[in-house]
């Protein structure tokens, strides 16, 4: 248990909080580029308990602004994009992307008030097909070389859906290993060439076994938790018999990402953005070693859980998650369709909307939520001192590269030199070439 304190200290994000100092450290997913599609790239974002406006304008260039404009607080986001910046509606006052006030055109000929007016701009980069935004003070750190980066387009889709809850509930689910054999159980393995862009529905690596069998079969797994230059590395080992382990090995990259496979061929890079205490979305790159990332099966599959414009979940608290009573007695551990972002979106919101951490009771394969509550701590306690953060001491993020993740078997006497081996050809056989790996 922790107090109410901590948890307050652990889950508040706005300006100021301890969690909202430590976020604001790093870059944060703050929307799809898709979403500035069509005729007015101009869209509204909330991120981190503050309201912006992110816009595109004539020449191509992003910009993110505060959303209140600085003569009397007029909504940007309903603005004129025209003239070479965003226009407020009120009283036509003109910003470029990088906040500087072109024009104040109700005020008196020659008027040098416009050159006195700046509103707040935010560094902005798009990578693998999302916005991503410094909201800190300061220079904004490197981007790893991580995979997900560092692949192209052809061989990466990016897709995003809001959870109404916090987002440090919607992370822990995602460095909890122990839970997929229950949360995500299937009682029947299906058709593994309809397995396609869906978690746990391939075999493992190096074998003929399904993960919806192995995961079900084998329910304790041994957990295990290493602190790395970027986090920390989970491992989940599940003995399959005297002579193999099956090894999954996923990852958290601080402050508030995971990375993990969902096939031999495809990694999942997962953010979780907080909107504001009370709510997040996820925003996942999804990463593919072998042949380029079939785009249009991908976003079927996930329009199938999610409606636009604002990817909200089609199941929720509103309709009990789509609870079937009977396909809970046959088909499924929670009755709730076979998408996991729903089960996810169930167990964690289900918590209420910021969890009471201070009746829950930790057990051992919950090491990795401990120690990322640590790292979060740390990272407070830090800021405080005036330091930086972990990732942002010494050499900083620009070197981290990979981070290796599999779920495949091993030989048991030398699982932690196999997966490491297996990391390996993934990555030398992919068509992109991804950077050489940091030394383990």
């Amino acid at each position: 248990m922790i107090s109410a304190e901590q948890n307050a200290r652990l889950t508040q994000v706005g300006p100021g909080t301890p969690g909202g100092r430590v976020l604001r450290h790093y870059w944060q997913p703050i929307t799809l580029v898709e979403e500035l599609d069509g005729k007015r790239p101009v869209r509204a974002v909330r991120a981190l308990g503050q309201d912006f406006v992110l816009f595109r304008d004539q020449a191509g260039r992003l910009g993110l602004l505060d959303r209140d404009c600085p003569h009397r607080g007029a909504d940007l986001a309903f603005g004129r994009l025209e003239d070479g910046g965003l226009r407020c509606a009120f009283h036509g006052w003109l910003f470029d992307a990088n906040g500087a006030c072109l024009e104040t055109p109700a005020e008196p000929e020659g008027s040098t008030l416009c050159s006195r007016i700046r509103q707040r701009a935010y560094p902005v980069e798009v990578r693998s097909g999302i916005v991503f935004a410094y909201l800190g003070e300061g220079e904004a750190p490197p981007f790893p070389a991580f995979d997900c980066f560092a692949a192209p387009a052809t061989h990466t889709f990016a897709f995003k859906g809001l959870i109404d809850c916090n987002w440090l509930q919607a992370l822990e689910v995602g460095i909890d290993p122990a839970h997929a054999s229950f949360l995500h159980r299937f009682f029947d393995d299906g058709d593994a060439a309809d397995a396609y862009g869906k978690q746990f529905r391939a075999t493992s690596d190096g074998s003929d076994l399904p993960m919806t069998y192995v995961l079900r079969e084998f329910s304790r797994p041994r957990i295990e938790v290493e602190n790395t230059d970027y986090g920390l590395r989970l491992f989940a080992l599940r003995q399959i018999n005297d002579a193999t382990m099956h090894v999954r090995v996923t990852n958290l990259f601080f402050p508030q990402a995971f990375v993990i496979p969902m096939s031999a061929e495809m990694t999942i890079t997962q953010w979780h953005m907080p909107v504001d205490d009370i709510s997040c979305y996820w925003i996942a790159i999804f990463t593919s070693f072998a042949g380029p990332v079939d785009h249009a099966a991908m976003r079927h599959q996930r329009l199938a859980s999610y409606s636009l414009p604002d990817y909200l979940p089609k199941h929720g608290r509103h309709d009990d998650y789509g609870f079937d009573a009977e396909e809970q007695a046959s088909a499924t551990y929670t009755g709730m369709g076979e998408d996991i972002n729903t089960h996810d979106q169930w167990a964690v919101e289900s918590q209420g909307r910021i969890q009471d951490r201070t009746r829950e009771h930790l057990a051992s394969t919950d090491k990795a939520i401990a120690a990322n509550r640590r790292l979060l701590l740390r990272a407070m306690a830090a800021i405080e001192e005036g330091r930086r953060p972990v990732l942002l001491q010494e050499a900083g993020t620009a070197a981290l590269t990979g981070p290796g993740t599999i779920d495949g078997m091993a030989p048991s006497a030398s699982w932690e030199q196999h997966w490491k081996d297996a990391v390996t050809r993934r990555r030398s056989a992919a068509p992109w070439g991804p950077p050489a790996l940091a030394a383990e």
